[in-house]
């Protein structure tokens, strides 16, 4: 398939089916920098969905707790974890928080997040500005709306691999 950006186009083969997400470098270059960093690594590969709230959103990309593959996988751990690169600073926009947006995970400081992010469901409005949203589902919601919910997920889905569209 053709899409208009392979470069900032992300392509995640998931336990319930593709999901593909067109990147926003004018709205968070930083982030988007980073997921394309560890996307193309194959960091993303085996990552769980960690915490999945219905009616808000889906959570993944702890790559150090949270891959299944991994030999630091620890289910109880999953979702307290970034990678190995540093914490980024936020660019927080203007961009709404509404179904299918991809926005960073973050702890209490505005500048922690590190390579998880979510999927939201519906109207998140409430995270407006203070979270970083980098993208947006362009097909695939109905793949996302599958992922087993829970906090933690037990058995849960999962990425089976993350691409960057000009690299697949």
């Amino acid at each position: 398939m053709a899409y208009k950006d392979p470069e900032n186009t992300l392509l995640l083969e998931t336990t319930v089916g593709p999901v593909v997400i067109e990147m926003r470098p004018d709205l968070a270059p930083g982030h988007v920098e980073r997921i394309k960093e560890l996307a193309r690594a194959g960091e993303y590969d085996g990552v769980v969905f960690h915490r999945v709230i219905d009616g808000f959103m889906a959570q993944t990309g702890d790559v150090r707790f949270g891959n299944k593959n991994s030999k630091s996988f620890d289910p109880s751990r999953a979702g307290m974890g970034g990678s190995s690169k540093p914490d980024l600073a936020a660019e927080f926009n203007d961009a709404n928080h509404s179904r299918g947006v991809c926005s960073m995970a973050r702890a209490q400081n505005p500048n922690s997040a590190n390579s998880q992010f979510f999927i939201v469901f519906d109207d998140a409005s409430f995270l407006d500005r203070q979270y970083t949203v980098w993208g947006q589902v362009i097909e695939g919601m109905d793949n996302v709306d599958k992922i087993k919910r829970g906090e933690p997920v037990r058995d849960p889905d999962s990425i089976v691999s993350m691409k960057v569209a000009a690299d697949a």
